[in-house]
């Protein structure tokens, strides 16, 4: 067990408790809304500075992750990771019906609606829209 010894810091707005002062300091930013790091090209601001980082990619351009398999880049590692599930095939989630792999949770819960044996109009335009989209997400 963890004794307050080894973490000092409390914040003052609920109990959580750091080891580190300046990890408390941007954990306080939740509560107070506080967005010291702006960005130079929008008003947009953030509470931490890797959001900033980020974010000024969408500006500039700029993609450092690259695919290893093809000459694809991304401008954040989340995007690569899912773009290497087309080369690897290593789904992270898999219907327990049929065995098919998705990449998204959520996408495999739409997916299971089609085995409940409901065939609503509505369904099955969801699950073409959800399709699109992930072929778009993989794709860029």
């Amino acid at each position: 067990m963890v004794s307050i010894g080894d973490k000092p810091f409390q914040c003052n707005h609920c109990d959580k408790r750091f080891m580190l002062k300046h990890v408390l300091v941007k954990h306080q930013r939740i509560h107070t809304g506080d967005k010291p790091f702006h960005c130079n090209y929008c008003d947009k601001a953030f509470a931490q500075k890797v959001g900033l980082v980020v974010h000024q990619r969408t500006h500039t351009g700029a993609k450092p992750y690259q695919c290893s398999h093809c000459d694809k880049t991304f401008g954040k590692k989340s995007n690569l990771t899912s773009h290497l599930i087309i080369h690897t095939g290593d789904y992270p989630f898999h219907c327990n019906r049929c065995d098919k792999g998705f990449i998204f949770k959520s996408v495999l819960i739409k997916h299971q609606i089609i085995h409940t044996g409901e065939n609503s109009f509505h369904v099955i335009i969801v699950i073409r829209l959800l399709h699109r989209k992930l072929t778009l997400l993989l794709t860029r």
